[in-house]
């Protein structure tokens, strides 16, 4: 038996043996076969995880089994063939802050894995043991199946398998760093490692993750033949002279290891401890016993279960989680799902709207007044679906139905059916009232209408409009198919239901929604336009873009402020500058160092010119005329520079909390990562505060506002972005926290 006392449990736990269901099918003359199967199926989770109730339940079936003759081959199963589970629970992790309690975890954990092992012939044991997977099998779920002889996996396209811990900040610490390697190999086990690749199961089963596909309404009868031995299927592990030669070769190991650390280096400066924790695990794993190699496990994983990067990327995790509550409806049941929709405009927004939700399986009927609009949006869908398609991330039917779902128009037809329209037109109030308008007249009064405005006020479009209770903005980033995030804004009038209804169809598409108050910029763009009107008064006074984008790519951000504008465009980085000067005055006013640029109509990356000069992705620092001097060659250090910019984040940050811009600071944090890609290992701008200390938060803010004082001669409402909030000078000196004080 298994020790789990001491572990967090969920305050619903249900009794003992009620999270497994045992099944001992008969044969057609009703003898026993001696087959049994273990259904994972935990009354208290819509989804199983491996929680200290299954795990329980789980090892006391094991034992019971381990001590019946009758039983000659064992199954385990999900509650249906796309439900297996989805991994370690991780809500239990997040509550375990003691090194030697997540020690015991992990260990106890191995040994429920290793008993099931052992109790399969690969293990030395009697029974021939399968894992019947499908639907989402990662982490822990991936490693209860690497525990069995052989995995058969649901060809689905909700089928996705593998270990994606290192992605919170832990490593595969139920075997899976031990099994992994001697099934892939140690080059294709940390590739998939490092990466945290799931993948889709014909994926799986080419690269010899799995061992035999069939479809879902078959997967527990196939996995039964198997285990009976009344169907073939070999182990498609790797083994034999390739494997001596390789994987169990110290030189190979070593170069692989070598290369593997220097990758991990690069792609993140070592932010992320478990990455490199995890690659000698890997490449030792075929060369020691693996007993040996579970306690090596459990040794690399004790510290990382408790560092702040840990606890950064799993809060982010949970939070993503806890967004999906989002789309229930005030009954608490979950709102419908959104079957047709309708889009106007056709630009880079719009089809990259239309494109997804076709995609994932919504009608969708697209109206642009611009011809050459549509046949482009229609060649970008193609494109993009037919990407897929070569890539195997959709079957050739499934490919033509998503390029069918998208219907393209220029009349006004056709939206009666529609239960909700995004306009996506023009950055003008009064464009965006009319296309709204004139939907409202054609559409049903349950259907929504929603604008895709990145810095216009819902209650202002609402304005004339019939039953304002069902406007909403529903705020994509650029590129939307890319970007995860969706910040829905709730105007005055807004209903419950129609809140409700979009976060569901937000959740459809794969993204992330966030709710927001009708504010100038919401939340995103108003936290970020400070962070680039620094970057460029920076540049201003001489400071080289290269090395601001330098020092804050090394702070973690996934590109330099430089480098975002023109990724972003120029044009659009002045308009959205201009909305929130417009809205907050001087302490958001726009540095016009780049207005000659604009002038001349260099708008960054999409020009070919704009700070830097850009051939395809390659961008240079060449002389641009364009540009003017820059007021003198000012000296900053790297800290300086990130001081400087980020400072101004987190007090515009701990302002829109203080205005109630989001209902908390955890959903403040998800936004800043998920929208604007502010490094996950520091679990969001006001994480990042909480973790330096708001008493040096408000040092720091107030030296650089004294610096800019000295050197810039600018006082007033200007620097009023580096004067302290009131909430951050009271928990500086309360020590209060503003997760701190939210839980």
């Amino acid at each position: 038996m298994i020790d789990l006392v001491g572990i967090p449990q969920p305050n619903d736990a249900p009794e003992p043996g009620a999270c497994v269901r045992i099944d001992r099918p008969k044969g057609p003359d009703g003898k026993d076969l001696g087959l049994c199967r273990i259904h994972l199926d935990p009354p208290h989770r819509k989804m199983p995880v491996f929680d200290v109730p299954l795990l329980r339940d789980l090892d006391q079936a094991l034992d019971e089994i381990a001590l019946d003759d009758s039983v000659k081959c064992l199954v385990i199963a999900g509650r249906d063939p796309l439900t297996f589970a989805a991994g370690a629970d991780i809500e239990t992790i997040s509550k375990i802050d003691d090194p030697h309690v997540a020690r015991r975890f992990c260990r106890e954990g191995q040994k429920l894995f290793q008993n099931l092992y052992r109790m399969g012939r690969r293990g030395g044991g009697k029974l021939r043991t399968v894992a019947a997977v499908g639907g989402a099998v990662p982490g822990g779920a991936c490693e209860i199946g690497l525990a069995c002889d052989l995995i058969v996996i649901a060809d689905h396209q909700k089928t996705r398998i593998g270990l994606p811990e290192v992605l919170l900040g832990i490593l595969p610490a139920w075997g899976g760093s031990q099994r992994l390697p001697r099934r892939l190999g140690i080059v294709n086990a940390l590739g998939a490692i490092l990466a945290g690749k799931l993948y889709p199961a014909r994926k799986a089963l080419k690269l010899g993750l799995v061992d035999r596909m069939t479809k879902p309404e078959y997967l527990w009868e196939i996995a039964d033949k198997i285990a009976l031995g009344q169907q073939e299927c070999r182990h498609r592990g790797r083994s034999g002279l390739g494997s001596r030669l390789t994987d169990k070769n110290p030189l190979f190991a070593a170069f692989v290891a070598n290369q593997a650390q220097k990758g991990v280096m690069k792609k993140t400066g070592g932010r992320y401890p478990a990455a490199l924790s995890v690659i000698p695990l890997v490449v030792r794993a075929p060369r020691v016993p693996i007993d040996k190699g579970l306690e090596a496990e459990t040794e690399a994983i004790m510290p990382l279960t408790t560092s702040k990067v840990s606890e950064s990327l799993v809060g982010l995790f949970l939070l993503k989680e806890e967004s999906k509550k989002l789309a229930a409806l005030p009954s608490g049941e979950k709102a419908a799902r959104t079957a047709r929709a309708a889009i106007i405009g056709a630009g880079v927004m719009g089809r990259g709207i239309a494109s997804q939700m076709a995609e994932r399986g919504i009608d969708v009927r697209l109206r642009d007044l611009d011809r050459s609009q549509l046949d482009a949006a229609e060649h970008f869908h193609r494109g993009e679906i037919n990407k897929k398609l070569r890539r195997r991330r959709m079957g050739k039917h499934e490919a033509a139905q998503a390029i069918d779902r998208l219907e393209v128009t220029t009349n006004a037809g056709g939206f009666a059916r529609c239960e909700i329209a995004i306009e996506a037109v023009a950055e003008k109030i009064q464009v965006k009232r009319a296309v709204l308008g004139e939907l409202a007249e054609i559409m049903g009064p349950d259907a929504i209408l929603a604008s895709n405005t990145s810095s216009l006020s819902i209650d202002e479009i609402a304005l004339e409009l019939p039953h304002p209770e069902r406007v909403i903005g529903m705020h994509f980033f650029n590129p939307p198919r890319k970007m995860p995030l969706v910040e829905i804004v709730r105007g005055e009038k807004t209903s419950d239901e129609v809140l409700a209804r979009t976060a569901r169809l937000a959740l459809d598409l794969g993204k992330t929604p966030v709710v927001t108050k009708d504010c100038a910029g919401f939340l995103v763009n108003r936290v970020l336009g400070p962070y680039l009107d620094e970057a460029v008064r920076l540049m201003e006074r001489g400071v080289n873009p290269i090395l601001i984008d330098r020092a804050l790519k090394r702070f973690g951000m996934p590109m330099g402020p430089c480098e975002l504008i023109d990724e972003v465009g120029l044009d659009i980085a002045a308009h959205a500058g201009a909305s929130l000067e417009a809205a907050y005055g001087e302490r958001m006013k726009a540095c016009r160092y780049l207005a000659p640029l604009l002038e001349a109509g260099q708008m960054g990356k999409k020009s070919g010119a704009g700070i830097f000069t850009w051939s395809g992705k390659k961008k240079s620092l060449k002389k641009n005329r364009k540009l003017p001097k820059p007021k003198g060659r000012f000296s900053m250090s790297e800290e300086a520079i990130i001081d400087r910019l980020v400072l101004a984040m987190v007090n515009e940050a701990a302002r829109a909390l203080q205005e109630e811009v989001v209902s908390g600071p955890r959903q403040l944090d998800l936004a800043t990562v998920f929208g604007m890609g502010f490094a996950p290992f520091h679990g969001g701008v006001l994480r990042y505060a909480d973790t330096r200390g708001h008493e040096d938060i408000v040092r720091h803010l107030e030296a650089v506002r004294e610096e800019i004082e000295r050197f810039e001669g600018v006082d007033g409402e200007r620097i009023g972005r580096f004067t302290p909030v009131e909430s951050l000078l009271q928990s500086s000196k309360s020590g209060i926290l503003f997760h701190h004080a939210a839980a």
